[in-house]
């Protein structure tokens, strides 16, 4: 089986290559059955997602329906799924928080864009040389960050005013409404989270998180808990997809918006190429980081017009697709589908999701994603551990990109100065 290595650098999306090669009716049902596994997947965590940004769970949805779809139909790797992503959490929440829906959907528009540029002027491999502690630093700074933001949905908490967005500062407040705590809603949380982690351990291959909110949802439905939902905080979920629209356009709020466009660029190209890389690495081909980019890109404009938020290839998902079978980007363009039909034949059920159990999802997320024996290993090497902190420590005090440019700035002096100063003469005519 060719590794796609002769090929890694075209800019052709790996489904017209599947098809060229030929696609049999038992390859359908292969992508099918990944299909409708990691479509279960990523029903609750899109919406978990979505919640945890600051906007309503459908955007989660529309995102991996309609991002999800493009990003396979175009994508350089045979199996990415994408979608919404937890480490995207922090910063559509902030740009939430400070330009509303409006300024976001602009904001992951102008992101599209610029990953599509990228891609076509082939800049895919600049991204992929970003340090490994650069990327373990802010993967596991954002995981911190998404934790600390589900603490108060987890316990049901109500604060006095707003929920700051700086870690401390949010910390502090939380602290100060503990007496709000509500056991009930911690149990639905908790509980949530620890069927989550005994399932991934003991029953791997059962769809943990799905199995978690629908036990919660029963459980307090059941019991009459006085636990907040989706139905008493958003309301239902709608029965289809909505009609695409462009975001309202300022010249003055573009350009307040680019630095964080830059941000949501930024990360889209990393966490989509490190998922892409991953796959190469369970499935022994090779993908096309310039295409992938080019997906990515497309996926957020599209995303944007229909109300989404940002869209990136997810590790968790992509490897789901590949245990679950998948052989072609059709298993993620049938995920998408499979989406589609829970909106259209179920929506009504998600009122009864409680907020507590979606915690719950983010907490066993958060707990994932952090890449902790990694970051042990890392802090072995004093200019390893050095851009690790850097990173980990800017991202959770400032934002992401101040700690990525941190981090790859040290990286790049410690390997400078590791460089041995040539002699005089050397390298000259003897």
């Amino acid at each position: 089986m060719p590794d796609g290595t002769s090929t890694a650098n075209q800019l052709r999306p790996k489904l017209a290559t599947t098809l060229r090669d030929g696609y049999s009716l038992a390859f359908l049902r292969r992508d099918a059955m990944a299909a409708l596994t990691v479509a279960i997947v990523a029903l609750p965590l899109s919406m978990a997602i979505a919640v945890a940004s600051g906007v309503g769970p459908e955007r989660g949805i529309y995102t991996a329906i309609l991002g999800g779809f493009v990003v396979s139909a175009l994508s350089g790797s045979r199996f990415q799924i994408g979608g919404p992503a937890g480490a995207f959490i922090v910063l559509v929440a902030a740009t939430v928080a400070r330009f509303g829906v409006e300024g976001l959907l602009l904001t992951v528009l102008m992101s599209g864009l610029m990953l599509t540029l990228l891609g076509v002027l082939r800049l895919g491999s600049l991204i992929r040389h970003i340090p490994h502690a650069v990327t373990v630093g802010f993967t596991c700074g954002i995981a911190v960050t998404i934790a600390a933001s589900q603490l108060r949905d987890l316990g049901g908490l109500r604060l006095a005013a707003g929920e700051p967005g700086p870690l401390i500062p949010k910390l502090t407040a939380l602290a100060a409404a503990l007496p709000t705590l509500a056991p009930a809603t911690l149990a639905l949380g908790l509980g949530s989270a620890a069927l989550i982690f005994g399932l991934r351990r003991y029953r791997p291959n059962w769809p943990g998180m799905l199995i978690a909110v629908v036990g919660a949802s029963v459980v307090a439905a059941l019991l009459h808990l006085p636990a907040a939902t989706i139905g008493s905080r958003f309301g239902g979920l709608p029965h289809g997809l909505p009609m695409p629209r462009l975001p309202a356009m300022d010249a003055h709020l573009a350009l307040q918006l680019v630095p964080a466009a830059l941000s949501f660029t930024l990360l889209g190209g990393i966490e989509s190429l490190l998922s892409a890389k991953v796959a190469d690495g369970m499935t022994g081909r090779k993908h096309r980081s310039n295409m992938e980019l080019i997906a990515q890109g497309i996926a957020n404009v599209v995303s944007a017009l229909f109300g989404g938020i940002s869209v990136t290839g997810t590790i968790a998902r992509t490897a789901t697709n590949i245990r679950a079978g998948g052989v072609s980007p059709i298993s993620g363009m049938l995920h998408s589908a499979f989406l589609l039909l829970f909106i259209l034949v179920a929506a009504p059920l998600a009122s009864f999701v409680p907020l507590a159990a979606l915690a719950g999802v983010l907490v066993a997320v958060s707990w994932n994603m952090a890449e902790k024996s990694e970051f042990a290993r890392l802090l072995r090497d004093w200019r390893t551990a050095a851009v690790l902190l850097a990173t980990f420590g800017l991202t959770l005090a400032r934002d992401l990109t101040t700690g990525i440019i941190a981090g790859c700035v040290l990286a790049a002096l410690f390997t400078m100065l590791k460089r041995p100063v040539p002699e005089e003469g050397d390298g000259g005519p003897r």
